[in-house]
């Protein structure tokens, strides 16, 4: 499915039903501005120039000397970006949403260009009757990194900051002037954004400031990476989570829908009111409608869904063939719940409407019953009253001509596929708020997920604020979708903590990561805070670790809680310990909490011996090495039963679902061909589980 195409929405997850939209990926060109010259010389008001000559040799150094302070990765020191020769850049077309890192945005450029400028004409694609209504014209972005100013015809209509999250701006009121002041219907739209290569403050997850990737860094990202598209919108609207709107449906006893529902637009003495239907295969449950009170924004309406028993002898058959009514885990009485084994949604639309009663906007949405708990004290992860095992895989989601981006929207989906056929029933996505379709399908399809924040490397004030924003842009734009079952805003990697370096030593650091755990909790008190996935956490709800020993070392860990959290990981303590501070103060540190889940979050990682002497590319590794397939899959089947014969861990997290580009310890190859028999990889995982829960009883 390609990204022009108008068969498919970029969020899919929230449909306004009477909003018309077009995709704008077509007919961008970039342009690079390696000395920074574009604001000094109006390019958001001229037009970006055909080339720019470059006068001086770009000066790398700076990126060398921010690498060089990473202590955790000798290795890496002295490959950053090279001084470039004095040259011109030429503005050329750019395929989006692809980076001009990869082979598919038709630039692939390896260069460090820390300033870029795209441009493209838009055409206002409303109708006369909409205009006259006075609808909004937006241009919505789905991901840029990293730091973006809009333009349109010369004028200032947005700015943003954060790479992983989503945007919009409004572009009307520069299409009405374009037309005043040349008669056409149409604008010229520029971005100059800002991606620093060598800030390694700025969250970039596992984006390499050099220009060959090594070790556990991948090709870097810059510029526009996800979806964007025109969106013709009714003055006052309907609001995303982004902006506030929360479905929470927890309430699995009652079936109780708590919603709080924003509204954009909205004009000062004027009367809205808002309502909101559920139903269930079609067959309508319930409806509920409030005001829009004159002092806020949005209405919180309680909606319960729990079908009568009438409605369940109205329901149609599909509703009982997908959910037996006589099955506990599809129902908690009358309500209906979400798993990974039975999907199961509710439709909501959501109306929005004048004081007349005429519909004004409506959006197509839907919710998933299902509840957490992890606070029972006998380390285990509840699923809607059910101990759930959750055999996950790391998902970094990376592609070889695409990066980051994927090819189609199609293609997250068929990650889902590809590893719920090896019979993991999530996964942990690693290092990237990935793009929400892939949260949909995971709705749809029954898909755990880790919802993860890419980090950075250097703690700053200025990471401190940048992170603080991005993660709560990203853990809002994703807190309605029922397949997100924990959140965890920091990872270490495999030698120190990425951009806590002195958790032991340093109060500010621990107080950072003390402080996203209360905000993450603030915004969604429902879901698990992993604070800092592996090791040295600070504060957390679940006790998890990193360990890539081969499987008999593994297992000696695991057979006991004690040598699980008193193992010295890399180096680091399990949990922080008590720090002297001045004055004769002293802060605690932290410890295990009796009975929380204990999960091996980061496991395996072993990859294939070249099968003759030539075969293996520079700089291909993994954590272990296997012989050949046989014995890759023996050892997978070692490691899962290291990690559950002692039964202490509720769950894991095996690295990872494919090879990224010099990392190739995937189960699948970059391409997403299968190394070994994923019927074969599926019986594996359906006997850990079954140790699991064997042990359970």
């Amino acid at each position: 499915m390609a990204y022009d195409s108008k068969d498919f929405y970029p969020r899919p997850d929230f449909v306004h039903g009477n909003h018309r939209w077009t995709p704008l990926n077509k007919g961008w060109s970039i342009l690079f501005d390696d000395e920074d010259v574009g604001l000094r010389e109006a390019w958001h008001i001229n037009g970006v120039p055909e080339k720019v000559s470059i006068a001086s040799a770009t000066d790398a150094s700076s990126t060398e000397a921010e690498a060089q302070k990473l202590a955790a990765f000798p290795e890496l020191k002295g490959k950053g970006f090279q001084a470039g020769q004095g040259r011109e850049h030429v503005k050329s077309p750019i395929n989006v949403p692809f980076v001009f890192q990869t082979p598919a945005s038709g630039v692939y450029d390896k260069g460090a260009h820390e300033v870029l400028w795209y441009e493209r004409k838009v055409a206002d694609p409303r109708e006369k009757t909409e205009v006259e209504a006075g609808d909004r014209v937006l241009a919505r972005f789905g991901a840029v990194d990293y730091d973006v100013t809009v333009w349109a015809s010369g004028s200032l209509v947005g700015q943003h900051r954060g790479g992983h999250v989503p945007f919009d701006v409004d572009i009307t009121d520069a299409l009405s002037n374009s037309w005043k002041n040349t008669g056409k219907e149409e604008l010229n739209l520029v971005l100059r954004i800002r991606d620093s290569p060598n800030d390694l403050s700025q969250p970039r997850g596992k984006q390499y400031w050099a220009p060959k990737p090594e070790s556990i860094f991948y090709t870097p990202s810059s510029g526009i990476w996800q979806p964007v598209w025109l969106e013709v919108v009714p003055s006052a609207r309907i609001g995303d989570s982004s902006v506030g709107t929360v479905l929470k449906s927890n309430n699995i006893v009652e079936g109780l829908l708590e919603a709080r529902v924003f509204v954009l637009g909205r004009r000062a003495g004027h009367v809205y009111s808002v309502e909101i239907e559920g139903s269930l295969h079609g067959l309508s449950i319930a409806k509920a409608k409030e005001n829009l009170t004159t002092d806020k924004d949005y209405v919180s309406i309680n909606l319960g869904l729990s079908l009568s028993d009438e409605q369940k002898s109205q329901a149609p058959q599909s509703l009982g063939q997908v959910a037996p009514y006589d099955n506990t885990d599809c129902w908690h009485g009358n309500v209906a719940l979400w798993s990974p084994d039975y999907p199961i949604l509710y439709d909501l639309s959501i109306r929005l409407h004048d004081s007349d009663g005429k519909l004004i906007d409506e959006v197509q949405t839907y919710t998933g019953f299902r509840h957490l708990d992890w606070n029972q004290g006998d380390r285990t992860f509840r699923l809607n009253g059910k101990p759930l095992f959750q055999a996950l895989v790391l998902d970094q989601g990376y592609w070889p001509d695409t990066g980051m981006t994927p090819p189609s929207p199609d293609h997250l989906r068929k990650d889902i596929e590809m590893s719920k056929k090896m019979g993991f029933n999530g996964c942990r996505k690693h290092q990237k708020v990935e793009d929400p379709v892939f949260l949909y399908w995971a709705d749809k399809l029954g898909y755990l997920v880790w919802g993860e924040m890419a980090n950075a490397y250097r703690f700053s004030e200025d990471y401190v604020q940048r992170f603080n924003q991005e993660w709560t842009e990203a853990v809002m734009r994703d807190i309605n979708h029922p397949s997100v079952v924990t959140w965890t805003p920091v990872n270490v990697c495999f030698k120190e903590s990425w951009a806590y370096p002195d958790l032991k030593g340093n109060i500010e650091q621990r107080n950072h990561i003390r402080s996203l755990y209360y905000i993450t909790k603030t915004l969604d008190p429902t879901r698990p805070v992993n604070d800092n996935c592996g090791w040295e956490h600070v504060m957390t709800d679940l006790s998890t670790f990193h360990d890539y020993s081969d499987a008999p070392e593994l297992a000696q860990t695991c057979s006991t809680l004690g040598s699980i959290l008193g193992k010295n990981l890399a180096g680091h303590d399990f949990f922080v310990g008590p720090l002297d501070l001045p004055g004769g103060r002293a802060d605690p540190g932290t410890k295990h909490r009796e009975g929380a889940p204990v999960l091996c979050t980061e496991f395996g990682g072993v990859n294939i011996a070249p099968a003759k002497e030539g075969d293996a590319r520079d700089g291909d590794w993994g954590y272990t090495t296997a012989s050949d397939p046989k014995d890759l899959l023996k050892r997978f089947e070692a490691l899962l039963q290291a990690v559950v014969q002692g039964g202490f861990c509720c769950g894991f997290v095996y690295t990872q679902l494919s090879d990224i580009e010099q990392e190739v310890n995937g189960l699948y190859s970059f391409d997403r061909r299968e190394k070994i028999p994923a019927a074969d990889v599926k019986e594996i995982v359906d006997a850990a589980k079954k140790v699991y829960y064997d042990s359970l009883q």
